[in-house]
């Protein structure tokens, strides 16, 4: 069912595709291509990265922030080692490290602020100093 409708999407756009856009159209990584619709789809993480920024850094996965900032690295110099050469993969992969970079920061900020506060809190062994 959806391989049919997939084929008669791409016959109906063969069709209707401004001369301009052909080249587009059936370029290896075009529309006709998962090469295109999975950085597509991927922009999702980007903007739920973004919308994390908004988020307190006490609220953050460690896990989730590294993982994404590996698979975009990971995932962003691959795009330039296939063929096709995938640009459009190449910088979602750019942004989805940058923001799983950007929260590990801010988890990492967190966490020393919560050391310092720590060290800066009299332990309960020294007595305070009489005034």
């Amino acid at each position: 069912m959806s391989a049919a409708l997939y084929r008669a999407l791409i016959t109906f756009g063969d069709r209707h595709v401004p001369p301009k856009f052909v080249p587009l159209w059936n370029h290896p990584a075009g529309p006709k291509t998962v090469h295109f619709w999975a950085p597509l789809i991927k922009w999702v993480l980007v903007i739920a990265g973004m919308g994390d920024i908004a988020r307190p850094a006490e609220n953050l996965s460690m896990y989730q922030s590294t993982a994404l900032a590996a698979t975009g690295t990971i995932w962003a110099r691959y795009s330039l080692v296939i063929i096709p050469k995938n640009y459009s993969l190449f910088f979602v992969n750019v942004f989805v490290g940058s923001t799983g970079f950007l929260q590990l920061s801010r988890i990492i900020a967190y966490r020393r602020s919560l050391k310092e506060k720590q060290k800066a809190l009299p332990s309960p062994e020294t007595p305070a100093k009489a005034s």
